[in-house]
């Protein structure tokens, strides 16, 4: 079976993905937000797609601002469903809006994103998708194993022979603990 270190490295798309951000923990709510995002908008369509628009999503989303998303309204969503340099979807646009709103209620129980994720540390894969469908909207078991793993919430990022691996290791990210 193929996997994403088999092609990424050296690929004019995905390699600085690949060696400097999947598996690698975050903490900042804009990029906890943007993997978020990204992760709903890849949905049906390839990670290459949804990397080569990226620059298109951060602009079309404020920078991924949870706040600036979160207040959006019709004028923001008429203007985003209009944006050819992101995915025009409306069920991914509303989603974005709403899980900004729902960062914000966590930002308020748990201080923020990230303390959210971590309080609910360690899960199994099934209970994270459990868990993330009945918080997130547009958040089913590829988008939130993936979501996870791309932070370093559950392991199989990076195959235990790919370079990249060794890097991730010494971060100490959030499988390793749990």
């Amino acid at each position: 079976m193929s996997s994403y270190c088999d092609f990424a490295p050296g690929h004019p798309v995905h390699a600085h993905y690949h060696a400097h951000e999947y598996g690698f923990p975050q903490r900042e709510e804009r990029e906890l937000f943007e993997r978020l995002l990204l992760e709903i908008n890849q949905a049906g369509l390839s990670w290459e797609t949804i990397l080569r628009k990226r620059k298109g999503f951060r602009s079309a989303y404020d920078g991924f601002d949870v706040d600036a998303v979160a207040a959006y309204g019709d004028a923001e969503i008429a203007r985003l469903l209009a944006d050819p340099g992101i995915i025009r979807n409306r069920l991914k646009v509303l989603a974005a809006i709403h899980n900004a709103q729902v960062i914000q209620r966590l930002r308020q129980s748990h201080g923020s994103f990230a303390a959210w994720l971590d309080a609910q540390h360690p899960l199994p894969k099934a209970e994270w998708v459990k868990l993330f469908k009945k918080t997130f909207r547009f958040t089913g078991g590829e988008i939130t194993g993936e979501f996870l793993m791309s932070l370093g919430y559950l392991p199989g990022a990076h195959r235990e022979d790919c370079p990249v691996h060794a890097r991730l290791v010494k971060l100490t990210p959030a499988w390793m603990v749990g």
